[in-house]
């Protein structure tokens, strides 16, 4: 029978929900490995809404699993009505939703809380012992929830291909074990079954993030 994954967003958009590409990558992968998505998200409001071509924010008001039906086309269910029993596997795409909207960590960094249905998700599945891939900075719930796991979000070294490379010293903090990588690699964790790639916090072609991505939905559906 074919794996069924739980795929959570965090709204539409890389500033202020989930980035577009990464999610998409993700359901391509999916796919191709014959592995069946179930999308979910959060039923709350956006911490803020993003102007994208101005990046700033705008006095609009938007809900997270509202904006997360784009991605989906329409096929998503409220992250609450998520089953853990029913499920292989979860996949959580990054952008800055996932800072703002899954999580503090946009305003509160380490000293951050998950939101309380994502902090309930990400458990039910690391106490069943079924997969958990995260990538781009949604490794950061990890490194909050499971101290002692090890993860990567690239390079802890910051330059310009790696511009958000401070976030790794921020996860060091929280007592997790961060694992250079290449944007084209995945780093398994088989004590938590965590699978983790750098996706955009790396400045590499489209291609290369979704080549990364792909061995990222790889190893979860091989621990699966």
């Amino acid at each position: 029978m074919a794996k069924r994954v739980a795929v959570v967003l965090a709204g539409c958009g890389v500033f202020d929900g989930s980035e577009v590409h990464e999610a998409s990558a993700v359901l391509v992968h999916l796919s191709r490995e014959g592995a069946q998505a179930e999308v979910y998200a959060p039923n709350i409001p956006q911490m803020h809404v993003v102007d994208h071509v101005k990046g700033q924010p705008t006095p609009e008001q938007r809900n997270v699993l509202v904006e997360s039906a784009r991605i989906a086309r329409g096929n998503i269910k409220d992250l609450a009505k998520l089953d853990v029993k029913e499920l292989d596997a979860l996949i959580i795409p990054g952008g800055f939703g996932v800072a703002k909207n899954l999580s503090t960590w946009a305003t509160q960094g380490k000293d951050c809380s998950v939101s309380r249905e994502v902090e309930a998700v990400l458990r039910a599945f690391h106490a069943a012992h079924k997969p958990i891939g995260l990538c781009c900075i949604s490794p950061v719930l990890a490194a909050k929830l499971f101290p002692g796991c090890e993860v990567t979000v690239g390079c802890d070294t910051e330059c310009e291909q790696w511009p958000y490379a401070k976030t790794a010293e921020s996860m060091k903090e929280l007592g997790c074990r961060h694992v250079n990588s290449q944007v084209s690699e995945a780093h398994v964790d088989p004590r938590h079954r965590l699978v983790t790639t750098s996706a955009f916090m790396c400045n590499a072609p489209i291609h290369e993030i979704h080549d990364g991505i792909g061995n990222m939905v790889r190893e979860v559906l091989r621990l699966a």
